[in-house]
């Protein structure tokens, strides 16, 4: 299984589920995220990609099924795990400058903070130049628009250096690579009959350049969106468990006897080989 190759990863999880109660909300989501890699999960609402998210960062755990982060089992909530979320986690008393500088002032002791604030503000201000907000560095959130408190928000989560950043919805046009979503058929029965939630049903392996947001008008683009609408957000498009579309070189995929046709445990190629028994 993967938890055997954890250490290759920066991100690894393998068969997690969440429930609340009755409800599935996530359903044997397998998924590696490699180190230095831009992943983006999209999906329908309520599909489940803020859960995901609260996972990984530690907030919650899973039913079932494993995180590791570099290789260990993912505890609590840490500075190694960054997230910017939907909402803007920007303090109301605080100026712009404040608020990117509040999270490295609290590591540091009181007796030594004073040294430190010269230095402290110095790099703060170079995260906001970062996200095009320094001029902005003693205004209060309240004076910015929401685009711009997003941005200070980004630059409070990036200050830290988190290993792995998280960011729920902080954009407002998505760039697609991996999708989520509650809509597939497999041998529990056709949706909404069968007791599911969200998996991941398609991955894209995207080329790693900076591209002009011209590229949106492209042929291509405009397909793999295309493509994404129905494999993901379609709710009358049920493709098979056994069919998604999992070509990123990092996917995998297990299907129990419970979910394949097949009556035996199903696994996808990884990287070079396969899947250790």
């Amino acid at each position: 299984m993967i938890s055997d190759l954890k250490d290759k990863y920066q991100l690894a999880i393998e068969d997690v589920t969440k429930t609340y109660g009755d409800k599935v909300v996530l359903d044997d989501i397998d998924l590696i995220v490699t180190g230095g890699e831009f992943c983006t999960v999209v999906g329908p609402s309520g599909c489940g990609k803020s859960t995901l998210l609260r996972l990984i960062l530690g907030q919650e755990q899973p039913s079932s099924g494993k995180i590791f982060i570099n290789g260990q089992p993912v505890g609590l909530p840490n500075t190694d795990r960054g997230i910017v979320y939907q909402r803007y986690s920007l303090f109301p008393h605080l100026t712009v400058l404040k608020n990117v500088m509040l999270g490295q002032s609290l590591r540091i002791s009181p007796w030594k903070g004073w040294g430190k604030k010269a230095e402290l503000q110095e790099e703060a201000m170079e995260y906001l130049s970062r996200v095009r907000l320094a001029e902005h560095a003693d205004k209060y959130p309240h004076e910015l628009s929401g685009g711009m408190q997003q941005r200070v928000a980004i630059a409070q989560a990036l200050i830290a250096k988190p290993q792995i950043l998280m960011m729920d919805e902080p954009f407002g046009a998505l760039d697609p690579e991996t999708m989520l979503s509650q809509y597939y058929s497999d041998s529990r029965g056709d949706y909404p009959g069968g007791r599911r939630g969200a998996k991941v049903v398609s991955d894209h392996f995207l080329p790693y350049q900076a591209n002009a947001t011209t590229a949106k008008q492209s042929s291509e683009f405009q397909a793999l969106m295309s493509q994404i609408r129905q494999d993901g957000f379609n709710p009358e498009y049920l493709q098979h468990v056994s069919e998604f579309n999992l070509n990123h070189p990092d996917s995998f995929r297990t299907l129990t006897s419970e979910t394949s046709d097949r009556g035996d445990l199903v696994k996808t190629p990884i990287m070079e080989g396969r899947l250790p028994e």
